[in-house]
């Protein structure tokens, strides 16, 4: 056995002229939860249907929990999938919606109050579906993925329509679920900060490649510290902080971040933007967050809007991720 859920190599896949997934090669550890995160059409959607087998790479290898998908097609009695919204029967009771997929699976009939508990719907158990919100509708779909007890659970935006409550209700969930089943999540959200809060590591792509692969401690390892600067001209301290050699991790409306670290690189940043003529009324010391990582590693920016921006401003623009539409607003 090895100690990845998940290896792929070199794994492409193409429609037509345009090339979706390019050479990527995964490695998601056993009881991790991983985050695979990309902007739209980095081609996460494409690599998922190929782990689970909807569609043929036309190059690289896939293994899944030690299994060539080549030889056979991927386990899929030990994974279990939820894609966006759950298909469930409103007419029948959560109850009900896990002992028709029982039979079909060949679960254990001890395995429904087990995943009812696991998953926090105990109580609504013998309640209608159609009467369940949507974040225990989604909790339900996960209980339904957890039926078979798998090692490997794959999601695609899981999330997905949640208000606050049903997020942080899937959050804590997915958290725990690796130390209480041993399952490895393997986990596709936009949702970066949710991500952030339950993902112990993550791969990042862009147009089909990988950009980034490893545990978030090395992720922010390899970028460091930060410092966040309140100001009304977030464009303007980017051309002075660019211009004196600091290196800018994101910036929006009123609020740049900058790689440095410590109380005097504080100091002297402020000192040089305060001479500028720029007026700063937040400082402080600060991890660069994952949103703030992720578009230095994707460049997830349009360029609309150029008109009201010189070339200089642009440039900025295009180092941070941050689009001119986004500034303009």
């Amino acid at each position: 056995m090895t100690d990845c859920a998940i290896l792929t190599h070199e794994l492409t896949r193409r429609f037509g002229a345009i090339t979706a997934v390019d050479n990527l090669s995964l490695r998601v550890p056993r009881g991790s939860v991983y985050g695979f995160l990309g902007p739209n059409g980095a081609g996460k959607s494409t690599t998922i249907r190929m782990l689970l087998g909807l569609i043929r790479p036309h190059g690289g290898h896939i293994n899944v929990l030690d299994e060539p998908l080549e030889r056979r097609g991927p386990p899929l009695e030990r994974i279990g999938t939820l894609v966006e919204a759950p298909s469930l029967y409103g007419h029948l009771t959560g109850r009900e919606n896990l002992a028709a997929l029982r039979r079909l699976a060949g679960s254990p009939a001890a395995r429904i109050p087990e995943v009812l508990r696991l998953v926090g719907l105990w109580d609504a158990a013998d309640r209608l579906v159609r009467t369940y919100s949507m974040g225990m509708r989604q909790r339900l779909g996960l209980a339904l993925a957890l039926l078979r007890d798998p090692e490997l659970l794959i999601l695609d935006e899981p999330t997905n329509g949640l208000d606050p409550a049903g997020i942080h209700e899937m959050r804590d969930l997915l958290r725990r679920l690796p130390e209480t089943t041993g399952v490895t999540v393997f986990l596709s959200s936009h949702l970066l900060g949710e991500v952030e809060q339950v993902a112990t590591h993550v791969g990042i792509i862009r147009e089909g490649r990988l950009a980034f692969e490893g545990s978030l401690g090395d992720l922010y390892a390899r970028t460091g510290e930060a410092i966040t600067l309140g100001v009304p001209d977030p464009i303007a301290a980017g051309h002075v902080l660019k211009r004196a050699g600091w290196r800018i991790h994101s910036l929006d409306r009123e609020c740049l971040q900058v790689a440095a670290s410590g109380r005097a690189d504080a100091a002297l940043i402020n000192t040089q933007l305060v001479e500028a003529g720029v007026r700063v009324f937040h400082l402080e010391m600060a991890r660069p967050t994952l949103e703030s990582i992720f578009l230095q590693l994707t460049g997830d920016a349009g360029l609309g809007g150029q008109g009201a921006f010189e070339k200089e401003d642009m440039e900025i623009l295009e180092e941070t991720g941050v689009s001119a539409e986004e500034m303009m607003r």
